[in-house]
């Protein structure tokens, strides 16, 4: 067993000092114009998604760092233009982005903290306090930068470059791709024409055809409820608590080579590893949930469509290409049936995604009266937005993203992460920075299922 790693009992932290705000403007004229939004966008949360990077102490000032990032940022913006844009609210719960060169928050903050003083990273208010706050209740959306940087200079020497970016700038695949060519620009190295970002998000309109769906679309149906419930308020108020396990190379290979002795005969493709994690993680929650055996489950995967339209969308495209896959079961099957059960749950929905039933998906969500209804919001018992906490889950993996290696000049990161994990229910795969194989879930749950899930998530692999 690998010992987990909790954020119950954090020791107190001194909370960073602002010492200067800027905004960031792109270093030379961009196109101002209006941009497309496609359906993938217009699903994706307005909030900003929270990151960190931290780094080993370095004799570089506040100042001399602020100014590498800030010169650099001035640069990089004029590649990622939209970036620097505002989007504002339009007709149906939709938003519009405009490429208006308004520019991006950075702040410049001191901490009597150290490194060590945050312990394993995980998501915690100390760690979510090096962050901009961005407050969509007080600010008006078109008056926000879609993107918020904060530099933090700890006691220790250390930095924490924190990061908050709108979804409806790009998902996870584009924001590293920003971010990797920001950084090789600090580092005073020639960007290569071949990760030239492609902006123009209005080839998605292309795949738009459809007038209407033909397909039905359960992953857009409000997700199962608690047997006897008539809705999820009770449950969205409840106490949660996050928690960071590890799962070495050999438990994760041990989870998909026990999900494939049961696979199909003739399923020659077999189960991948998140197929089985995935599948081992969802059983876990279930069973640490206490949930009756007839009662239904959902556990949403978001999935890239990159490559999975026909064509392909251009490599380096930039904008959001998530699309939303659902997968589920009963308790009493997922507990009852081998892991293969799980795994095959989770990867019937990757290949329901083809070219057609995409185009379909696309179709629904230009058809919705209201599209606000369907997005999720990475806040901390917000009331808005879907809700995919007990008896679901919705999973984030970064297997396969290059994470690391986000170097402005004092160094490569010694930590990378989430700064936030937003509701019950959900989960994140995060490589280690070990480059071993070996993978991190970071999870946040109920306080009162969280010991329970522990226990059964190394006990039963």
């Amino acid at each position: 067993m690998v010992a987990e790693k909790t954020s119950q009992t954090p020791p107190p932290i001194p909370p960073p000092i602002a010492k200067a705000k800027h905004i960031v403007k792109p270093a030379e004229p961009t196109p101002e114009h209006a941009m497309y939004l496609s359906g993938c966008d217009q699903i994706a949360a307005v909030t900003h998604t929270p990151t960190v990077y931290f780094y080993r102490p370095t004799t570089t000032s506040l100042s001399e760092a602020s100014q590498i990032l800030r010169d650099s940022l001035s640069k990089a913006l004029v590649i990622f233009y939209p970036i620097a844009g505002r989007v504002r609210w339009a007709e149906k719960g939709r938003v519009e982005l405009h490429c208006n060169g308004e520019g991006v928050l950075v702040v410049e903050a001191e901490s009597e903290a150290t490194i060590e003083d945050y312990g394993d990273f995980i998501p915690t208010p100390e760690i979510r306090a090096l962050i901009p706050t961005i407050d969509l209740t007080i600010t008006p959306i078109n008056e926000l930068p879609l993107c918020v940087f904060q530099i933090t200079k700890f006691r220790c020497g250390g930095i924490c470059v924190g990061m908050g970016i709108s979804h409806s700038v790009g998902d996870g695949q584009s924001c590293l791709h920003f971010i990797g060519e920001w950084t090789k620009i600090a580092r005073g190295e020639e960007l290569e024409a071949i990760n030239k970002p492609y902006v123009d998000r209005s080839i998605l309109q292309q795949v738009e055809t459809l007038a209407e769906p033909i397909f039905q679309h359960p992953e857009f149906e409000s997700p199962p409820l608690l047997i006897g419930k008539d809705d999820n308020l009770e449950e969205r108020k409840k106490p949660t608590t996050v928690t960071m396990l590890k799962i070495t190379k050999e438990q994760v290979e041990h989870l998909k080579n026990i999900a494939n002795e049961d696979k199909p005969a003739d399923d020659a493709r077999g189960y991948s590893r998140f197929d089985g994690l995935g599948g081992h993680i969802w059983r876990s929650a279930c069973k640490a949930r206490g949930l009756k055996h007839e009662q239904q489950t959902r556990l949403d995967v978001p999935a890239d469509i990159r490559y999975r339209l026909n064509p392909p969308l251009p490599k380096k495209y930039f904008g959001n290409t998530i699309v939303r896959a659902a997968a589920f079961a009963t308790v009493g099957d997922l507990l009852t049936k081998p892991l293969s059960y799980a795994a095959s749950r989770l990867r019937g929905t990757a290949e329901n995604l083809t070219d057609e039933y995409i185009k379909s998906y696309l179709a629904f969500i230009k058809n919705v009266p209201d599209v606000s209804k369907y997005r999720n919001f990475h806040t901390v018992g917000c009331a808005l937005g879907g809700f995919y906490g007990n008896p679901n889950m919705e999973s984030t993996s970064w297997m396969g993203l290059p994470m690391y290696g986000a170097d402005f000049g004092w160094g490569k990161e010694i930590h990378m992460g989430p700064g936030a994990v937003g509701f019950d229910g959900k989960f994140f795969v995060l490589p280690t920075r070990d480059g071993d194989g070996s993978f991190n879930v970071l999870i946040r749950l109920q306080v009162e299922h969280m010991d329970a899930f522990k226990k059964f998530f190394y006990e039963d692999m």
